[in-house]
C-alpha cells in the first residue's frame, strides 16, 4: 500500500523550519510594505529623488544626454532611455518608468522640470502624454546640480539587480531638491506630499543655516514664507498657519486662483483667471461650471436638490458666459462674463471661489527617507540639517578624492623632475638595460610608479621634457594642494566652500518666485434663497420635511410604519426650524438648520439627527419654525423663563448653543409664541 505524500510537509531544503501561516503573512507583508515605502514612493532626502527618479537621471547621464556645453544634447528617443533604465536599471513595468519621466518633464508638475522633453508630454487638464516611440528627451541643465559630481568619489555605487551594473545609492545633489520639485505618493500605511519652493529661498535658507546651526524659527520662516506651486496661485493661509505646518511637517495651506479684470466698453468688464492653484486645471474649473448650472439630478430623485437649485440660482444671477482661451501667448487664462455690468466684481470673484477649486486647499505631509534610511515624517528645519550633513560629507568625499588625484600627480612629476637632471643617463638606461624599470629605481631611488611613468613616455618626448612647465605644475598643483588639505581640516573652510558653491548654483539656476504668499479670509458666498410660503412637517421620530406652500393637508399625510405627526409650521423658505433638545447636564440646548436645507417631495424627509449635532445622550423635544423677528416664551417645568428673538436662538454651528439653566429633574417646555411687548 502507497502512502500518500504530504503536500503541507516542510521541505527539507527549508531546514525543516515550520512557520506559522500569520507569521510568514506578517513577515511578508512588512517585506513588501518596505520595499514600496524605500525601493517606489517616497523620495530621499539627500537627493530628493525617488529610485525610479534617481535611475533615469542616472541612466541618461550615462547616455550622454547631460547638459556639458551650451548647445546641449541632441535628444533621444524616450522609448530608448526606457529601455535602457528598465534594461539596466528598473526590472519593472515601461509605463512606470515611461510616466515618471514624464512628469519630470512638466513643467506643471515640477517646479524646475529635471528632463527637457520634445513633443507631446502632456497637459494639466490631464491630457496624456504620446506614446514614447514619438516623443524625445535630454536632461534639463539644472541636473548638473545632481550629476556633475558623481565620479568624483562623493557617493556610493551599490551593484544593480542582477549585478551586471553599479548605480548609485543617491545622486550627490548641491541643493536641497526634495524641497525644490517636492513630491507626492502613496505607500503601504505612509504617504507624502511634499509642495515645491523657490530655488532662491531654500539656497538662501541653507546658507543661513550653514552659518548658524541656531537660526531662529522667525528668521527661518522669513527666507521660506511658504511653498512655490509651479503653476504660481496665491496662498491665503496665514503665516502661522505655514509656520505651524513647517514645523510638525503636516498641514494644509488654503490656495487660490489669481485673476484681473479687464474693462470692454461702454461699461461692460470681465474677469480673467491667469493661474490656478495646485491641483485645478482649466478643464476641472469648467466641468465644475458645467455641473453647477446644469446639475443633474441625484440617483433616486425625481427633482433637483434645494441645495442644487439654490446654487444654480445664485451662479446664474451673477454669471452669464465662461470660455477657456488658453494657448501659447497664455497658459492660463479662463474668461468669466458677468451677467450684466450691474454684477458687483467682488460678488463674482467670491462666489466662484466659494463653488469652484479656483480656491481650495493644498496638503503638506514632509514624509521622506531620512539620511538614517528610515521613512519619517520631518519639519522643514529638519530637512535642511539632514541635507546640509549629507552636503558636507559630500564636499568632504569630492575633496578628498580630488586631493588623491593630486597627490598621484605631484608624486608623477616629481619624478619626472628628478629624471630631468640626468635625461642622458636615464635615455642610456633605458635603451641598454635589459630590465629598465628595475635599472630605473635602483639609480634615482624612484617608486615604481614614477619608472612606469618614464618608461611610457617615448624616448623623443623624454628628450624634449621641460623643466619650467614641470616646475610649473608642480607649484599650481602644491597651491591646491593646501587649499584642499585646509577644507579637510578646517571645518569653517569647509562651510565657506559650501556656501560659496550654493551661492553660484542659485545664481545660476535661480529664479522669481511664482505664488504670492497673502493672508486673506476664505470666500464664502451667500447663497441666495428664494424667499416663498412653506411649511414645514415633523414627525414624532424626528423626521422632518418642508412643503411647498401653505396649503398642507395635515390628515393626508404619510409617515413610516410605527411614526405619526408632531406638528406642522407654516412659515418662509428664509426662516429657520429651531429644535429644543431635553436637557443635559443642566442646562437646555437649542439647534438649528435652515428650513430651504429641508428635504421636500413627497417623501418621508430626512431625520433630524442628520442636520444638526446632538449632545450625547439629548434627544429632539420641541420643534418651531418662523420668522428671525417673532418673539417665543421660553420655561422649564421648574416655574423659571425668559423671552427670546427666534434669530437670537438661530446658531451657526451645528453643535446649537445653550438657551435656559434648569435644576435638577428640571425639564424645558414647550415653546410658545408671546407678544414682543
Amino acid at each position: 500500500m502507497t502512502t500518500e505524500p504530504d503536500l503541507f510537509a516542510a521541505d527539507p531544503a527549508d531546514n525543516n523550519t515550520a512557520v506559522g501561516l500569520a507569521q510568514y503573512a506578517e513577515r511578508a507583508y512588512l517585506e513588501y510594505a518596505l520595499s514600496v515605502v524605500k525601493g517606489r514612493a517616497l523620495p530621499d532626502v539627500c537627493d530628493g529623488q525617488k529610485p525610479v527618479q534617481r535611475r533615469i537621471l542616472f541612466s541618461m547621464e550615462r547616455m550622454g544626454l547631460a547638459f556639458t556645453t551650451a548647445a546641449g544634447p541632441k535628444a533621444v528617443k524616450s522609448a530608448r532611455v526606457v529601455g535602457d533604465v528598465l534594461g539596466k536599471y528598473h526590472p519593472h513595468g515601461d509605463t512606470a518608468a515611461y510616466d515618471a519621466m514624464v512628469r519630470m518633464a512638466q513643467g506643471f508638475s515640477q517646479r524646475y522640470p529635471l528632463v527637457d522633453g520634445q513633443g507631446n508630454f502632456g497637459s494639466r487638464d490631464g491630457d496624456g502624454a504620446a506614446a514614447m516611440r514619438y516623443t524625445e528627451a535630454r536632461l534639463a541643465p539644472i541636473t548638473r546640480l545632481l550629476l556633475d559630481e558623481l565620479d568624483e568619489g562623493t557617493v556610493d555605487f551599490i551593484p544593480n539587480y542582477d549585478g551586471e551594473f553599479q548605480e548609485p545609492r543617491q545622486l550627490p545633489a548641491r541643493l536641497p531638491f526634495v524641497l525644490l520639485n517636492g513630491a507626492s505618493g502613496i505607500a503601504v500605511g505612509l504617504a507624502t506630499e511634499v509642495p515645491s519652493h523657490n530655488l532662491r529661498e531654500i539656497a538662501s535658507a541653507a546658507v543661513a543655516m550653514i552659518r548658524n546651526e541656531k537660526l531662529a524659527d522667525d528668521e527661518l520662516a522669513v527666507l521660506i514664507p511658504g511653498p512655490d506651486y509651479p503653476g504660481g496661485g496665491q496662498i491665503i493661509s496665514s503665516a502661522e498657519e505655514i509656520r505651524a505646518a513647517y514645523a510638525s511637517g503636516r498641514g494644509s495651506l488654503k490656495v487660490r486662483a489669481r485673476w484681473k479684470i479687464e474693462e470692454l466698453a461702454r461699461g461692460q468688464w470681465q474677469l480673467i483667471v491667469t493661474e490656478l492653484p495646485p491641483g485645478a486645471s482649466t478643464q476641472k474649473v469648467l466641468e465644475e461650471i458645467e455641473e453647477l448650472t446644469n446639475p443633474k439630478v441625484k440617483a433616486g430623485k425625481k427633482t433637483l436638490s434645494t441645495e442644487q437649485a439654490q446654487l444654480k440660482t445664485t451662479l446664474l444671477g451673477v454669471l452669464d458666459a465662461v470660455r477657456d482661451e488658453s494657448g501659447k501667448e497664455a497658459k492660463v487664462r479662463i474668461v468669466f462674463e458677468p451677467k450684466s455690468r450691474a454684477v458687483a466684481q467682488q460678488e463674482l470673484i467670491t462666489t466662484l471661489l466659494a463653488h469652484t477649486s479656483l480656491e481650495s486647499s493644498a496638503p503638506i505631509n514632509l514624509t521622506m527617507i531620512g539620511a538614517d534610511g528610515r521613512p519619517t515624517q520631518k519639519s522643514l528645519r529638519r530637512i535642511l540639517t539632514e541635507w546640509i550633513a549629507f552636503r558636507a560629507v559630500t564636499v568632504q568625499r569630492r575633496t578628498q578624492h580630488r586631493l588623491d588625484k593630486v597627490l598621484a600627480r605631484i608624486h608623477v612629476l616629481e619624478g619626472r623632475q628628478l629624471v630631468l637632471l640626468n635625461i642622458d643617463e636615464v635615455i642610456a638606461i633605458i635603451r641598454a638595460a635589459e630590465e629598465p624599470k628595475a635599472a630605473l629605481i635602483e639609480r634615482f631611488a624612484l617608486s615604481e610608479i614614477q619608472a612606469n611613468d618614464i618608461l611610457d613616455i617615448r624616448l623623443r618626448q623624454l628628450a624634449r621634457l621641460e623643466a619650467i612647465k614641470i616646475e610649473q605644475e608642480l607649484k599650481e598643483l602644491r597651491v591646491e594642494q593646501g587649499k584642499l588639505d585646509d577644507i579637510l581640516a578646517s571645518p569653517a573652510s569647509l562651510k565657506r566652500t559650501m556656501v560659496k558653491e550654493i551661492e553660484a548654483d542659485a545664481k545660476v539656476h535661480g529664479d522669481d518666485r511664482r505664488t504670492l504668499i497673502q493672508a486673506e479670509k476664505k470666500a464664502v458666498a451667500a447663497v441666495t434663497v428664494v424667499d416663498e410660503p412653506v411649511t414645514v412637517v415633523v414627525s414624532l421620530k424626528g423626521w422632518v420635511r418642508g412643503l411647498k406652500g401653505h396649503e398642507v393637508d395635515a390628515a393626508g399625510l404619510a409617515f413610516k410604519a410605527g411614526d405619526a405627526l408632531y406638528g406642522t409650521f407654516q412659515c418662509r423658505s428664509v426662516d429657520a426650524l429651531l429644535v429644543f433638545g431635553t436637557a443635559s447636564k443642566g442646562v437646555g440646548r437649542v439647534y438649528s438648520t435652515p428650513v430651504a436645507q429641508l428635504p421636500g417631495g413627497r417623501g418621508d424627509g430626512q431625520p433630524i439627527t442628520s442636520l444638526i449635532d446632538l449632545e450625547s445622550g439629548t434627544q429632539p423635544a420641541h420643534y418651531f419654525a418662523g420668522s428671525a423677528q417673532q418673539t417665543l416664551l421660553l420655561a422649564g417645568t421648574g416655574g423659571f423663563g425668559l423671552l427670546a428673538r427666534v434669530g437670537d436662538l438661530v446658531a451657526r454651528q451645528r453643535g446649537g448653543k445653550s438657551f435656559l439653566a434648569l435644576e435638577a429633574e428640571e425639564k424645558p417646555l414647550p415653546p410658545s409664541l408671546a407678544d414682543a411687548q
